[in-house]
């Protein structure tokens, strides 16, 4: 948690006991209260941008405050007070009437004015709307009334000489109410909404109003809640920072809060009263998800210096639930569909014991208020220690958990982005209910381009996997469907616009619009099998994916301008290139169907930051493998021993092969051949032909050229050489054999070249004519096969067919064929 300054102790000089906050405003400055020993009570603010303490106004008779707000200008106070509980004091300014509710001039100090003076308290919050830094001509104020009813008051002000601003009209103040026979109410700061509970029948609705900049306030939703409320007593929360409401009493242990944000996310998370020390249950509705859980942790022993309140904080993407001294829960409310995605951590740990042992008081947003030592904070996920987490952790679940809130902080910094992939390099092996690598790979990605629209939580893939069974130690969760809530408004705007697409999508159960790659998959193997026929569709087709694909690296270079250790997008490799493009092609395609109302431009440069961010993973993890083990660029050539240091890498590319081979995700041009020529170095020969036939090494031009090239021509070599060649396909095994100058090549070459031939060969009778010509080996055999290919190259139809083969002729066979003989007879 940041430990936010409050500047309180260099402005007074004695220690005042009374000093309490009493309420942090939207724009962040926190109002607070103390008396001096005269029981004179003053008010003071704390702007949280100067970091300037400022009096606002003082009562000079005994009060105990219930509740203070102050308007945007600073103008206008209002406050709720009691009587003292002195003996013998008495309430001077309303006698007989138990609280007092006050609006104060401020600027200048001239005008005091009773709102309400009743027997019931009253909290007070004056709306600050969004507008321009000139000063507003109407305030309005919210007076929440513990008899179950909220007014607005509309209060008119005017400025007299230069800058005196003055109430007008103040004898009749307009007001309205905008709630009633409510049993809670929850008061959203930064937002300016107000969430409150009335019961129809014995039935928790759950309504929220949402005040408007034109003074204007709408009922936005109503939704059932399943929670008996009936009798557990009147609660607020967030209607300043009260210590007044007896907990015994008014909430029972009963805790409820609402969470929202800025994706259109809408949460209720619910704790009722509970007597048993040995486990505890509480729910959290996912509005927006259309479901709910209930989740019941186990607490063991119980220890009589912890409280029993439960806190819930909203951390944005997540919800912590804290018990002090027994269980921290992290609820991913993004996506809570898979356990495993949040995190929970019971009995003894670390994590826990970190924690305040006594009850913290959440406030809007991420604000939290620690009461015991009165300091207030705004927390936040550290990543530093998640990271340390990450490294200390045995379970697959708090592994899986921790790695997405990490992410979850969207374009990390370099520094820690590295540190994540360190990690995840090291322990590549060290998860076994899923595969670490796809999982950072989809995640990070995913994270990536996720801030630039919300709706993409539906259309692109969070995670690698789609169940989770395992069973998770400490916690038991029941998840059920939920009634949607009901929008009362027509036209949305911004959030309410996001929740509305959320229920929509949730209503009409659309179909699972996750994008994969199973056209792509298709597609890049119908383009390879083209290839390897010689039938290639369109060029223009052909031209623009290859056009894609260098989109996709130039704005992977531009990101990293870093030169790169590792050999890697150093050669064409067309079907790694292939692959990139039709996974751009296909992506924006996606996104452009569903994504309505984002101009084109933005869609295609989301698609290059993805494919992008998703191909420089793969590259970051091998550069980290890479500069680990020290291996240098010399590692390409062939005549060179093994070391311990290339099997650890080769390892490494083999596990990034499989982790996308089952996603069917590109991979950096030069991949392969680098991961060739490292298993070339790595295995034995029967072993590295193995791994070749199963897919998992694949020969590319690239890769066998420098190994024709590097190798001389051993009987070990040989065998290499010709083993590898066999497993060529067709095109490049042709233009490979020409590079070796041996018998083997020769006799290969020109195989390939009676097949051509013999494949247009229509037997027409005529006469031999190997009587009359001279060959150099009399065998009539391969006399006659040598004399019927010449004449069929005689053809011009067959010289056409074959033009362009480099010479090869009958001639070339017939010296192949003896020197592979010669060979054979080792002669």
């Amino acid at each position: 948690m940041e430990d936010l300054p409050t500047g309180y102790s260099g402005v007074f000089e004695n220690n005042y006991e009374s000093l309490r906050i009493l309420n942090v405003e939207r724009n962040g400055n926190i109002i607070y209260t103390y008396k001096d020993n005269k029981g004179n009570v003053f008010f003071g603010l704390y702007d949280c941008q100067t970091r300037q303490n400022e009096h606002l106004y003082t009562f000079e008779k005994d009060f105990q405050v219930v509740s203070c707000s102050v308007n945007s200008e600073r103008t206008l106070l209002a406050a709720s007070l009691v009587q003292s509980t002195k003996e013998g004091r008495k309430n001077e300014l309303q006698p007989g009437s138990k609280c007092l509710t006050l609006l104060v001039e401020i600027h200048p100090l001239n005008n005091v004015r009773v709102l309400k003076a009743v027997d019931s308290c009253i909290w007070v919050q004056f709306l600050y709307p969004h507008v321009d830094s000139h000063p507003l001509s109407e305030n309005h104020l919210l007076l929440i009334s513990e008899e179950k009813y909220i007014e607005q008051f509309h209060i008119q002000v005017i400025q007299e000489d230069g800058s005196r601003v003055v109430i007008k009209n103040s004898g009749h103040l307009p007001r309205q109410r905008v709630a009633e026979d409510f049993v809670w109410a929850q008061w959203d700061m930064s937002e300016q909404r107000l969430y409150y509970i009335d019961l129809k029948k014995s039935r928790s609705i759950l309504k929220c109003v949402q005040f408007c900049v034109d003074e204007n306030f709408n009922l936005m939703f109503e939704a059932p809640l399943d929670i008996s409320l009936s009798d557990s007593g009147f609660k607020l929360v967030n209607f300043g920072c009260d210590d007044l409401q007896d907990q015994e009493k008014l909430s029972k242990y009963l805790t409820l809060c609402v969470f929202t944000n800025h994706t259109g996310s809408l949460c209720v998370c619910y704790s009722p009263k509970f007597d048993s020390w040995e486990q505890i249950t509480y729910s959290v509705f996912y509005f927006h998800k259309g479901h709910s859980k209930t989740f019941t942790a186990a607490l063991g022993s119980a220890d009589s210096r912890v409280t029993k309140d439960i806190t819930f904080l909203n951390l944005d993407y997540y919800v912590a639930v804290y018990l002090p001294g027994h269980f921290f829960h992290l609820l991913n409310i993004q996506h809570p569909d898979l356990i495993c995605h949040s995190l929970f951590l019971t009995g003894n740990n670390e994590v826990i014991d970190m924690l305040p042992h006594h009850p913290l008081h959440s406030l809007s947003g991420s604000l939290v208020l620690d009461w015991c030592s009165g300091k207030l904070y705004r927390a936040s996920l550290n990543q530093s220690y998640l990271l340390e987490f990450l490294w200390n952790t045995r379970l697959d679940c708090e592994k899986m958990a921790v790695l997405h809130c990490v992410l979850s902080g969207g374009r990390s910094p370099p520094f820690l982005e590295a540190k994540i992939i360190q990690w995840v390099s090291e322990n590549i092996s060290a998860c076994h209910s899923f595969d670490l690598i796809q999982e950072f790979i989809i995640a990070s990605s995913y994270w990536c381009i996720y801030p630039e629209t919300s709706n993409l939580d539906k259309l692109l893939p969070y995670s690698s996997i789609l169940t989770w069974t395992t069973e998770i130690p400490g916690i038991t969760i029941v998840t059920e469907e939920i009634a949607l809530p009901l929008m009362k408004m027509h036209s949305f705007q911004g959030y309410w616009e996001k929740l509305n697409f959320h229920l929509e999508y949730v209503k009409y159960s659309k179909p699972h619009l996750h994008y994969h790659n199973s056209m792509v998959r298709r597609e890049w193997h119908s383009l390879i099998l083209e290839e390897t026929t010689g039938k290639r569709r369109s060029k223009v087709y052909v031209r623009n994916i290859l056009d894609n694909a260098i989109k996709v690296i130039s704005n992977l270079e531009a990101r990293n301008l870093e030169p790169r250790l590792t050999p890697l997008f150093q050669e064409e490799d067309n079907h790694q290139r292939l692959l990139v493009g039709l996974m751009a092609s296909e992506l924006k395609d996606h996104l452009l169907r569903h994504l309505q109302g984002i101009e084109k431009k933005k869609i295609e440069q989301m698609v290059l930051d993805y494919i992008s961010k998703l191909l420089d993973l793969i590259c970051q993890i091998l550069e980290t493998s890479w500069r680990k083990h020290n291996l240098h660029p010399w590692v390409l050539h062939f005549e060179r021993q093994a070391s311990a240091a290339e099997f650890a890498v080769f390892h490494i590319m083999t596990r990034i092969l499989e982790a996308t081979n089952s996603l069917f995700l590109p991979l950096p041009p030069g991949f392969h051949t680098l991961h060739t020529v490292l298993g070339v170095h790595c295995l034995p020969l029967h072993n590295l032909l193995h791994y070749i036939d199963n897919g998992v090494l694949l020969l590319t031009e690239t890769a066998v050229t420098r190994l024709m090239e590097d190798l001389d021509n051993t009987e070990k070599n040989e065998k290499l050489k010709f083993s590898i060649i066999v497993r060529l396909p067709p095109l490049i095994g042709q233009k490979i054999c020409r590079l070796w100058d041996h018998p083997m090549s020769s006799n290969i070459i020109s195989r390939n070249h009676v097949k051509r031939l013999l494949q247009k060969y229509n037997k027409q009778p005529r006469s031999s004519m190997i009587g009359n010509s001279s060959f150099s080996i009399e065998f009539l055999p391969l006399n006659y096969f040598i004399e019927t290919l010449t004449d069929i190259e005689s053809s011009s139809q067959a010289l056409y067919a074959l033009e362009g083969h480099d010479n090869v002729d009958a001639a070339f066979v017939e010296e192949a064929a003896l020197k592979h003989t010669a060979m054979l007879l080792g002669l």
